[in-house]
This record gives structure tokens, C-alpha cells and sequence, in this order.
């Protein structure tokens, strides 16, 4: 049987889009009558054809159906959670590593008042979340026992627990213990297959998380990734990963789904993905990237330093937001800030 898929496109913007929206022409990405599509892609494994709104009405019943399903979740309003207004696009969640070993700023911010400066210093910037880890997760890494990593972040949360803050980690004791301190989200990049726990830490809390895919644990992730067809294939184990979760109890739809860009994927991968990044608006959960500095970004402007790669991290941040995506992780809060309020300016008259 066919599997078909839908992915917005041909969108429109600021004061354009809000006059579109209210004229019925087009329909307002995730409720935001400020970003709006009116064309769509439907997609198979064998084929794809971009067809406007009003055409969906003349597909075979079934697809049509289909479709229409997708198009509703595409177009509904997202509910807020963990202090997060998702109709403000993008949200930054500003990363704060307080690891030894991080890829970009391992040893940095690891001391109790560096930690806790530059969190501060994030929010100052702007950041709406601040995603605090004790365990670094890049490519090649081994994983630290849980005693090790709640011994490197429990100081800095217990200090930060009154502000917005998203608890990076695998560990469903670690998830408990940041819970306990009033932790806002969860921030798995195992997609919850770490620790066959933490379904069940979640769900006695009913906290909200983000759900990372990823393929294999860091230290081989990214020995020649392969997929069949990256964009279906991440969009297929989301679906089928939520459907899991829903039988074992997780009945609250405070989810954020996050591709993983450069977890088990190669550049090829990671490029195919943010190019098609808004299918998977139609699995109504607000999306979440995590673009900065990662090596796709070296790769491509052959530079080798991952701390001068901003400008890769700011066009790719600006991709993603005329996507529609509600949630930029990045360790660069300013700049990216800057570029993005500039960009808004010239592009939402």
C-alpha cells in the first residue's frame, strides 16, 4: 500500500501573508497568520508533485482524505508548554555544555560561575530556553556514568531552577533529578531509546520533551550512516515512535520533534533534510533544529574551526525560519539574534 506524505511549501510572510490568510488564498502555518502556504507537495517513495490548496479537492478520495488530515495538523495552532510561545518563530534555546569534552565549547562554562554567568548572559541575549547537559554527545564520544554527569550540572540547575530551563540528557535518573529541581523539558538526542526508563519518568511527570532521532550511540553514529530515503524515513520513525509512546502512557502531546541534523547523518543527509524540513509540520509538533556549528556547516565553507562557523549557523537558522520552524538551538545567541531581528525587519513589512 502507498504511503503518501504532505509538505508545505510556496510560502508567504508578514504583512503579505496576514492579508493572504484573512482573503482565504492561503492558510497560516501553525496558526500564525504571519507565515502561509498555499501550495503543497505530496510525496511517495517514488514520486512527488507540488499541487496548490484548492486542488486538493480533486484527488481520489482516499488520498484526498489523506491529505486533507495533514493539511488540518499543518495549519492548527500549536499549544504552548515549558514557557515556550511557539507562535513567536523562531524560540532560541541557547545552549549552555558543562562538560569537559563538548565539540564546540567543552571546558568553557564547566566552573560553577562560568556556568552560571553565561546562562545568564544567553538569556540577556535573548534565548527563551537555556538547554543545560553534563554529558557531551558529539560524534565519537563515550558515554559518562550518571553519577559523573549530575555531579557536573546538579549545582548550576539547583542555581537555575527558577528560569526556563531544558535538561540535555539520556539518563532517566538524570531526567528525574532535573525534574525534581523544576527542569521545563527534557531534551533526549537518543529519542528516548537510551534508557528504557525514561518513558516512564515522563510520563509520571508528565513532562514535556523533545524527541530527537538519531541513529546508533555517539561514538559510532557516524560510521557511514546509510538511509533509503533520509526525509521519509526520519518522518516514518516519528511516526511510529509517538504511536509507541502513546501505548505506553504518554498521552500529552507537549512534544517537540527534532531531525537530530548531524546525528548519524552525513552531509548529503543533513542537507536533504533542512531543505525539506517542513514535512514534517504535518505531524502537528512544533519542530526544533539543532544547527550550530555543526561540521555540515565546515564542510561546506571547508573550515575546519567549529567557533567560525556562525555565519553558516545564522543562513542555515534563516532557512529554517521560513520554513516555519518554532525552535533554533545554538550556542551563539547574539549573533544569531541579530541576524534573524535584521532579517525580520527587511522581509516582514
Amino acid at each position: 500500500m502507498t504511503r503518501y506524505y504532505t509538505r508545505a511549501c510556496n510560502f508567504y510572510y508578514g504583512k503579505n501573508s496576514e492579508n493572504l490568510v484573512k482573503s482565504k488564498v492561503t492558510l497560516p502555518l501553525n496558526g500564525n497568520k504571519f507565515i502561509s502556504f498555499d501550495e503543497i507537495e505530496i510525496i511517495t517513495r517514488k514520486l512527488k508533485k507540488k499541487i496548490k490548496l484548492n486542488k486538493i479537492k480533486y484527488l481520489p478520495t482516499d488520498i484526498k482524505k489523506k491529505i486533507t488530515k495533514d493539511v488540518r495538523l499543518i495549519s492548527s495552532k500549536k499549544k504552548n508548554f515549558s514557557n515556550l510561545n511557539f507562535k513567536k518563530i523562531p524560540l532560541i534555546m541557547g545552549v549552555l555544555n558543562l562538560t569537559p569534552d563538548s565539540f564546540s565549547d567543552g571546558g568553557k562554562f564547566n566552573s560553577f560561575n562560568n556556568g552560571i554567568n553565561h546562562a545568564k548572559k544567553l538569556l540577556r541575549e535573548g534565548a527563551d530556553i537555556i538547554d543545560i547537559g553534563g554529558e557531551s554527545t558529539r560524534p565519537g564520544s563515550k558515554t559518562v556514568n550518571s553519577i559523573e554527569e549530575w555531579n557536573r550540572i546538579k549545582k548550576i540547575l539547583n542555581k537555575l531552577k527558577y528560569l526556563n530551563v531544558s535538561l540535555d540528557t539520556r539518563k532517566a535518573d538524570i531526567m528525574q533529578k532535573g525534574i525534581n529541581l523544576g527542569v521545563n523539558l527534557i531534551n533526549d538526542i537518543s529519542g528516548l531509546s537510551f534508557d528504557e526508563r525514561s518513558i516512564n519518568i515522563l510520563k509520571q511527570n508528565n513532562t514535556p520533551f523533545v524527541l530527537q532521532h538519531s541513529r546508533g550511540t555517539p561514538d559510532i553514529m557516524q560510521k557511514n550512516p546509510k538511509y533509503k530515503n533520509v526525509v521519509l524515513d526520519i518522518y516514518d520513525f516519528f511516526e511510529d515512535k509517538i504511536k509507541f509512546l502513546r501505548k505506553n502512557g504518554i498521552t500529552h502531546n507537549n512534544i517537540i520533534l527534532d531531525p537530530g541534523i548531524g546525528f548519524g547523518k552525513n552531509l548529503k543527509h543533513n542537507l536533504k533534510l533542512l531543505q525539506n524540513i517542513s514535512i514534517f509540520h504535518s505531524l502537528g509538533f512544533p519542530i526544533m533544529v539543532g544547527i550550530s556549528r555543526k561540521r555540515f556547516i565546515g564542510d561546506i565553507a571547508e573550515e575546519n574551526d567549529d567557533k567560525k562557523r556562525i555565519g553558516g549557523t545564522l543562513s542555515s537558522s534563516i532557512f529554517s525560519l521560513l520554513q516555519g520552524i518554532q525552535l533554533i538551538r545554538v550556542h551563539d545567541v547574539n549573533e544569531i539574534m541579530q541576524g534573524i531581528k535584521v532579517f525580520k525587519k527587511l522581509l516582514y513589512k
